[in-house]
């Protein structure tokens, strides 16, 4: 497998649908894993630990440099790495443990979120749901020819904090009309709440999830 993960088995024996956790910048596998006790006991968990260690603890999908001004720029280099690396991993997966390979979803969270949006877009036949959250779409981690793909099996539920100070709502804003130039069903909901998941958001999402499994 390409890629660290911890799991939790399903209640089901075969054909299980699918979640797979992709956590923030500088977090590990063991952050997001902590809903899933409060997750449907059919769903088949896995959180994967991003592959690049960070100093002095923590992982990353991918680099984030500043410069002198402290302006932020991602490393798309590695973002695309990364990218295609989960989508890998999905297939690696669904070989691996007894899911079912059309009834995937991705959770994101933040840095996660950035590139659930890329894999999903990129390779829309691997998943089916994402959920993202406190995250937006990164167009340089796209292909040009969005347009030509097959859509119409994907959902979105999307989320974010109106008070967010790492990752602008204005940019979250955005995901919504994106997704609705491509004819991708999806919702959108923000609470009042910084960089996180609100008890209301995760809620929110638990329920959505319910009914697409």
């Amino acid at each position: 497998m390409t890629l660290h993960h911890i799991t939790r088995p399903s209640s089901l024996k075969e054909n299980a649908p699918l979640l797979i956790m992709l956590h923030g910048y500088g977090s590990d596998e063991n952050d997001l894993f902590s809903f899933a006790q409060e997750l449907p006991e059919e769903l088949f968990i896995i959180s994967v630990r991003a592959p690049h260690p960070m100093q002095p603890y923590g992982n990353a999908w991918y680099a984030i440099n500043f410069d002198a001004n402290q302006n932020k720029w991602n490393d798309v280099e590695q973002a695309l790495e990364s990218r295609d690396n989960i989508a890998k991993f999905i297939d690696e997966a669904c070989a691996k443990y007894p899911v079912n390979k059309d009834n995937v979803t991705l959770l994101g969270f933040s840095q996660g979120t950035i590139l659930s949006y890329a894999v999903a877009l990129t390779y829309p036949e691997k998943v089916k749901n994402i959920i993202a959250l406190s995250g937006y779409v990164s167009d340089d981690m796209l292909n040009d020819n969005l347009a030509d793909n097959d859509y119409s099996h994907l959902d979105f539920y999307c989320s974010h904090g109106s008070a967010d100070q790492v990752i602008p709502i204005s940019w979250a804003r955005k995901a919504p009309e994106f997704l609705n130039n491509l004819n991708i069903k999806n919702t959108f909901s923000e609470f009042p709440v910084g960089h996180g998941v609100a008890p209301q958001n995760f809620y929110e999402f638990k329920s959505w999830l319910d009914t697409k499994i």
